[in-house]
């Protein structure tokens, strides 16, 4: 299927090019180095224009492959190349569009090795329809990350040096956080442990770099949650873990209800933690093949209450995960 350079803007591309690309990559396939270019530099510039912070409404109608449920947003969390289990999401929950949206939760890449199917996935259906899907950066989505754990090698096998620039570009200028229905806060790490942060300090974050080692933009993409109350030093060596408290006191101040995140394995692919405002949702089952969790992924309806999907894994190529790294490295620490 042959398109013209101007189809490759938000909302022009057609829905038969990105079905067609996804079973190309389900058959171990690549589509053109020039479709890949044309696909980053337009994303690139939509995602420059756009807000750190995204505002997702629910639908008014329900989906169209389902007209008998709710109408909802979907919030998946890492999926970490991942591509086989990513189809299966969609076979479950129906492929994304206006009446059903999905958020992905940052960390698309490295570990698994069809890092490269999975992102191209998301961003062609992103200017399919910019309202059928949306992203938010997460840790994984940064230079130093992809040279360690897999997506750099992969990007310069299946493409080369210049797509993986305009990867790094993209995933520069992604938004950092978003809210649902004006209610539930999602973020890939979690919140700042400074207790005066307000959603407007998050919209006003700079993009187009490299997340700085401390800064707002890093809390976003490496917080964890703990247990007790107040802050401490990340496990991670990356900003901090933040406890209870702090999570109720962003929720008060901001005017939200619920914080939602990703970044962390769950054996049964999510867990609700502090008094059931933060809930941590994982959507790569069995991750990095070995670690045999579910995963799951999240539906917020009108009522904005959480309803949980859990899945198992299925199976992929004999590609193993971290095939493309530079260093194996520990499968928990980052």
């Amino acid at each position: 299927m042959e398109l013209e350079t101007s189809q490759f803007e938000p909302g022009k591309l057609p829905r038969e090019f990105v079905l067609a690309a996804m079973d190309h990559f389900k058959d171990q396939k690549l589509i053109h180095k020039r479709y890949v270019a044309r696909l980053l530099l337009s994303c690139r510039k939509y995602y420059e224009s756009i807000s750190s912070l995204t505002e997702i409404n629910i639908p008014t109608d329900p989906p169209e492959h389902d007209p008998t449920t709710e109408p909802r947003v979907t919030v998946c969390g890492d999926t970490h190349g991942q591509y086989y289990d990513v189809l299966n999401i969609f076979e479950m929950n129906g492929h994304p569009s206006a009446t059903n949206p999905y958020l992905f939760n940052g960390d698309f890449v490295d570990r698994g090795s069809f890092s490269v199917e999975v992102i191209l996935t998301y961003l062609l259906w992103k200017l399919h329809d910019p309202a059928c899907i949306y992203l938010s950066r997460g840790n994984h989505e940064t230079k130093n990350m992809n040279k360690i754990y897999g997506f750099e090698g992969e990007v310069k096998t299946k493409y080369d040096d210049q797509i993986f620039e305009l990867f790094l570009e993209v995933f520069s200028y992604l938004p950092l956080a978003a809210v649902i229905g004006k209610s539930v806060f999602v973020a890939h790490g979690g919140i700042s442990t400074n207790e005066k942060v307000m959603l407007d300090d998050i919209r006003k974050i700079k993009r187009g770099i490299e997340p700085p080692e401390t800064s707002l933009m890093s809390d976003l993409l490496w917080s964890d949650p703990q247990p007790f109350p107040g802050k401490s030093p990340s496990k991670r060596g990356v900003g901090f873990a933040f406890g209870p408290d702090i999570t109720e006191h962003f929720l008060e101040r901001n005017g939200l209800s619920l914080l939602v995140r990703s970044h962390e394995v769950k054996e049964d692919g999510y867990l609700i933690e502090h008094g059931g405002k933060t809930i941590t949702i994982f959507s790569a089952p069995n991750y990095c093949d070995t670690m045999g969790n579910k995963g799951a992924f999240i539906h917020f309806d009108k009522t904005l209450k959480p309803n949980f999907t859990q899945f198992t894994s299925v199976p992929h190529p004999d590609v193993k995960p971290m095939a493309y790294s530079a260093g194996m490295g520990g499968l928990f620490g980052l």
